[in-house]
This record gives C-alpha cells, sequence and structure tokens, in this order.
C-alpha cells in the first residue's frame, strides 16, 4: 500500500494552489484527520479523510490515491472524493450573501459598492413621509 505526505498530497490533488500554502495550512492546525491536527510531513495512505479548514467551511475529502506527483484536473476523481456535508456549503452561501455585513479584520476599505449596499441596508425608509414643521398658531 502506497502512501504520501500530506502537504504533497493536497497540492497534487490540486485543494491548493502552491505546496507551500499546503505546508502553511498544516503549520497553522488547517489540516486534520480523525480530529487531530497533522503535521506537514505526516503520511496519508488509501481510505484517509482529510478535513481541510478553509473558513468559513470545513471541507472533508477520502483519499482513493496517494500521489505526490501533480495530475490534471480530469484526473482528481481517481485521487479524491469530496464527502464534505452539504451544511457547509450552505454556510458557503450564507457567508457569500451576507458578504458586506461581517467583513474580516485586515481586509481593507469598504469598496464603493459596499458602502452604497450599506447606505441601502440602513437607510430610513420614512423620513420622506412626515412634515417636521409646526406652524406657530397650530398648538392644541
Amino acid at each position: 500500500m502506497s502512501e504520501a505526505r500530506i502537504d504533497k498530497w493536497l497540492w497534487a490533488a490540486r485543494i491548493f494552489k502552491t505546496r507551500s500554502l499546503a505546508t502553511a495550512a498544516c503549520k497553522k492546525g488547517q489540516i486534520s484527520m480523525r480530529g487531530a491536527q497533522l503535521k506537514p510531513s505526516r503520511t496519508v495512505k488509501e481510505g484517509d479523510v482529510v478535513e481541510v479548514r478553509k473558513p468559513p467551511v470545513t471541507y472533508s475529502f477520502r483519499v482513493k490515491q496517494p500521489i505526490e506527483k501533480r495530475v490534471g484536473a480530469k484526473m482528481l476523481p481517481d485521487i479524491l472524493e469530496n464527502i464534505t456535508p452539504p451544511e457547509q456549503y450552505e454556510l458557503l452561501e450564507m457567508n457569500r450573501i451576507s458578504g458586506f455585513v461581517d467583513r474580516a479584520r485586515g481586509t481593507g476599505r469598504p469598496t464603493k459598492k459596499d458602502r452604497r449596499n450599506l447606505e441601502e441596508f440602513t437607510a430610513p425608509e420614512f423620513f420622506g413621509d412626515f412634515d417636521f414643521d409646526m406652524e406657530d398658531g397650530e398648538e392644541e
């Protein structure tokens, strides 16, 4: 039975764009298996379930074939099986919809579109309907 380093497998299976990003994710504790965080040098074998936390979602992948050389995107069904629960994708969709309300710290200033959406969301709707000026002779 063959094995592969987790950082190489994550890169080869196209879960991360570069191997250094996969290694960094391991070191940050974003990669786990059966609840235990994995180091970049940890080996995976066929049948292992790897959990990848990319906030706000935790993806789950079953290793079908442990490889260390990157393959084409068409080969991915032979390499891994995505077993991420549907509620994780719902969480991703909810986060995408409410993106301008819950800004991540350090992402910079809001864009003009974000500002307009926020102003539209917080703008009072009924101020145009009232006449706040009271004339002098109209006291009850």
